[in-house]
């Protein structure tokens, strides 16, 4: 058993001891017979287990005297720090064709050694042909860099990193549903008080926000031809697997189910859906549902809001020259006499976004199309917090595909992302909920 695999067993029975006790303190009680028996047991196999570990290490050590063996666990940035800085690949492409190059059995014990500055990966600590290699850490965090900057929904979320110790976030919400005098703040509330008077107390009301790390993988195979060429093969993989990252990403920040996988603001309990107009025609959308979903947009979100479109919903953007004729016959927008233009197309005033109510327009594929809910939303993407545990893991291996003479990478990434609003929110004054999550009824 290696040393990665006893230190993993370590820390499962650690956590499985620890889910015991904080059930017991949920129920106010001790533990049961059966949950003690358990922990006793759990007790022994730790004292075993840290044996083996230490025996284990002690090992390793004996072999790095010699020059023989390198911890898999240190990583290539402390490696580098230890003055040995010069043994770094200076793109992907090359990494990965050494990494190709030392799985092929005709090269057997000619591996490039900068391939040992990333460590092997897999059911051995020093035989690369079990698992893989991962890519040089510089390397992975612009994969996971570009996917970020790339994305026009991605790019505007609230992203919090994940620590090496860590596999989620717990963290207090403030529980506000409404605004009104005792509401605000989850229960603040202050007073007017006279001289000398008594000051009254409040008190505020939290929600536990809890998220664990979902995980985002990619496959792909490489034919010996591609590798042939790394400057070609580093593109390839840069842009293929950023791409299709960064859509999967955006995709479930905006649809996801929340199972197995973020949850989409859509299908977020704070998501207000703004009905159709009477008699409105399927597949349109005019003027009185523009102004009738700004209104639900708090305030103080409007300064971050953006309208997210399918595309199948420019045409009816551009005609939004918005002409409301009153009982004279004259053109006005809310008794304000003379047209009101609330769509700029894009290229005015300089700007590379078409502008709604002075808000900016993306369109993207995550988008219903036009006449469904969710083909325009408007929403303040401050108010999704996103976690994520970077870089993203990135390891290759011969094996897999050997017959074919192709090479096989792989992805991982692990992300998870919720709305931060529960629940949409009463005003101070007036009944309309508001959301930082708003989209349109179906037109059908």
């Amino acid at each position: 058993m290696t040393i990665k695999v006893l230190r993993q067993k370590r820390a499962d029975l650690v956590r499985e001891a620890q889910s015991a006790f904080d059930l017991a303190a949920s129920e106010h009680r001790g533990l049961t017979d059966q949950e003690a028996a358990r922990d006793d047991a759990i007790s022994a196999e730790l004292t075993a287990l840290d044996d083996q570990i230490v025996r284990a290490e002690r090992q390793m050590e004996r072999q790095r005297s010699i020059g023989s063996v390198i911890d898999p666990n240190e990583n290539a940035d402390r490696n580098n720090a230890q003055g040995r800085e010069g043994a770094r690949f200076s793109s992907l492409g090359e990494q990965m064709l050494a990494i190709a190059g030392a799985a092929n059995p005709d090269r057997r014990g000619s591996a490039d050694p900068r391939l040992i500055f990333a460590g092997p990966t897999g059911m051995s600590e020093g035989v690369a042909a079990d698992g893989g290699f991962l890519v040089q850490t510089d390397f992975s965090n612009e994969l996971l860099q570009n996917t970020y900057e790339g994305g026009e929904i991605a790019s505007r979320v609230r992203r919090i990193p994940i620590g090496p110790n860590s596999n989620g976030i717990h963290m207090n919400g403030v529980d506000e549903t409404s605004r009104a005098n005792g509401s605000r703040w989850g229960g603040i509330q202050s007073f007017w008080t006279a001289e000398a008077g008594l000051k009254r107390d409040s008190t505020p009301k939290f929600r536990r926000i809890k998220m664990e790390l979902d995980k985002l993988t990619g496959l792909c195979y490489a034919t010996d031809e591609l590798l042939q060429d790394s400057t070609a093969l580093e593109s390839w993989l840069r842009q293929a697997f950023a791409d299709e990252f960064l859509f999967k990403i955006e995709d479930a920040i905006v649809n996801g189910t929340g199972a197995g996988m973020p949850l989409g603001f859509l299908n977020g309990g704070s998501a207000i859906t703004v009905p159709k107009e009477a008699n409105q025609l399927a597949g349109t959308i005019v003027a009185e549902n523009i102004l009738k979903m700004w209104a639900r947009m708090p305030a103080r979100s409007r300064k971050n809001a953006v309208w997210i479109i399918n595309q199948d919903v420019e045409p009816q953007l551009y005609q939004f020259v918005i002409k409301v004729k009153n009982a004279a016959g004259t053109e006005n927008v809310g008794g304000i006499a003379a047209p009101a233009i609330m769509f700029t197309p894009p290229g005015a005033n300089g700007s590379q976004y078409a502008t709604l109510m002075g808000r900016p327009i993306i369109p993207v594929e995550y988008a219903a199309t036009l006449g469904t809910a969710g083909d325009i939303m408007l929403v303040d993407l401050s108010q999704y917090l996103a976690i994520d545990k970077g870089p993203t893991q990135f390891a290759s291996s011969i094996h897999v595909r050997f017959i074919y003479d192709e090479t096989c990478f792989r992805f991982v990434y692990r992300f998870n992302g919720q709305p931060i609003w529960s629940n949409p929110m009463t005003p101070y004054k007036g009944t309309a909920t508001q959301s930082p999550f708003i989209t349109l009824e179906t037109r059908a």
